[in-house]
């Protein structure tokens, strides 16, 4: 069991070694573009409720 566990954490870091870790500034990057569109999703998100809202209102 001992012996498994030393494989599976050797294995862990061999793996991890290959990782292609991003920079500070791709990360950066990246990370206002997943802040911008998710902005963005919500107004949409935002405007198709009140729409559909309205819609339903004016129904009822």
């Amino acid at each position: 069991m001992f012996q498994k566990m030393m494989k599976f954490f050797r294995d862990v870091k061999l793996e991890m070694s290959k990782v292609s870790w991003p920079t500070r500034y791709e990360l950066k990057g990246q990370t206002t573009i997943v802040i911008f569109v998710s902005f963005l999703f919500a107004i949409f998100i935002f405007l198709v409720d009140q729409v559909l809202s309205r819609f339903i209102n004016f129904l009822y």
